[in-house]
């Protein structure tokens, strides 16, 4: 036993004598066994850099790209969508929210028509194609691509914490818009008309498999 309090005297001794005491200052860098990314390649905006062919570091934004606001037309537009479509205003269709609760159902400002609604569903089952499906599963079961992966948490919204009683459409909005848990925000990406599309193809996927579980 001697000689182990002994050791663990000298190991201490040395680990003190390399890595110092807890915030004592050094005039050479630090021992780094873990980096942790303190250290990044990077290059600092208005520097040369050899890795390009012209020497610059900062590279030209690529062609045909427009950054939000200003497009040379003086159009506020983003991809033939108006930038207001992607937020910033107030009230339930922008929000999801009447007042401070959610709310529930579409807005007034789709102006649904029995066509229209078809329309705005069938929209919604392709941008829920594109963004939603590979995590969400194409039939809103959580059982997507990532889940194949091990990505815990994917919302399965036949369960019933996530129909509309219980997850209002104003909520189911806000979540899209947010993010939430593990789920990136999307209100950068998903103009709002397209969220409450998704939202309307989601309850339709729901009262879908209501139905056919009623019918077995």
């Amino acid at each position: 036993m001697r000689y182990f309090f002994l050791a663990f005297a000298l190991i201490a001794l040395l680990v003190v004598g390399i890595f110092g005491f807890h915030g004592q200052k050094f005039s050479k860098p630090p021992m780094q066994i873990f980096p942790d990314m303190d250290d990044q390649d990077k290059v600092k905006a208005q520097k040369p850099d050899p890795f390009f062919a012209d020497g610059h570091g900062s590279r030209l934004p690529v062609g045909q790209t427009q950054p939000r606001g200003f497009n040379e037309a003086g159009e506020r537009v983003i991809g033939g969508i108006p930038e207001y479509e992607f937020g910033g205003q107030t009230g339930y269709y922008y929000s999801g929210h009447v007042g401070d609760y959610y709310g529930t159902g579409m807005p007034s400002e789709l102006e649904l028509t029995e066509d229209s609604a078809s329309a705005l569903i069938h929209r919604g089952k392709e941008r829920f194609g594109i963004y939603c499906a590979v995590c969400h599963g194409k039939s809103g079961d959580g059982l997507g691509m990532t889940s194949q992966y091990g990505v815990p948490g994917i919302a399965n919204f036949h369960l019933d914490n996530f129909k509309a009683a219980a997850y209002p459409d104003g909520r189911m909005f806000e979540t899209i818009t947010n993010g939430k848990g593990q789920m990136g925000a999307y209100g950068y990406n998903i103009a709002v008309r397209d969220r409450w599309a998704i939202i309307a193809y989601i309850r339709t996927l729901q009262t879908a498999k209501e139905t056919q579980t009623k019918a077995h």
